[in-house]
């Protein structure tokens, strides 16, 4: 296997001390202000026209006035998710990139926790010299995985 091929094992949670101009430092980016609920810090990984959110929860969404309020839904509900990425490739071009792989963690809410594992794949785009996000997709390939969750987020 080619080593560009070979699945990066060390999880990315947001915590890293990845310069913000690397591909790490992106993907660090999305994690930290997920994990911290941070709408700003979301705001300014996302390309604000053109991007593309595809998940289990939110369907398909286009442009940030439609992807905003579904974080700002999760970030001032009840619920606690927790996740990140790992397993993961990065394929990569002169001004963009692609990061393929897995994230794991946790949901809470009114005592029910889910442990989470979710097919992730998500495109940057370098845009003024800043890398922002153009594309996500996540989904769950456990039936019985998916329907709980869509079950306790509903509920």
């Amino acid at each position: 296997m080619e080593d560009s091929m070979k699945p990066i094992q060390t999880a990315v949670t947001g915590a890293e001390r990845a310069a913000a101009d690397t591909p790490l430092g992106a993907l660090s980016g999305f994690y930290r202000a997920f994990n911290n609920r941070d709408l700003e810090l979301m705001r300014e990984n996302w390309h604000e026209q053109e991007c593309v959110l595809d998940n289990p929860l939110g369907g398909i969404r286009r442009g940030w006035v439609e992807i905003e309020p579904l974080y700002a839904r999760l970030f001032n509900g009840p619920a606690r998710v927790q996740v990140e990425f790992f397993d993961y490739t990065l394929h990569t071009g002169a001004d963009f990139f692609c990061a393929a792989g897995r994230e794991r963690g946790t949901f809470e809410k009114a005592g029910t926790c889910i442990e989470l594992a979710i097919r992730t794949s998500r495109i940057y785009r370098r845009v003024n010299g800043v890398w922002r996000q153009i594309h996500h997709h996540g989904s769950i390939e456990d039936p019985e995985l998916l329907h709980r969750y869509q079950a306790a987020v509903s509920g």
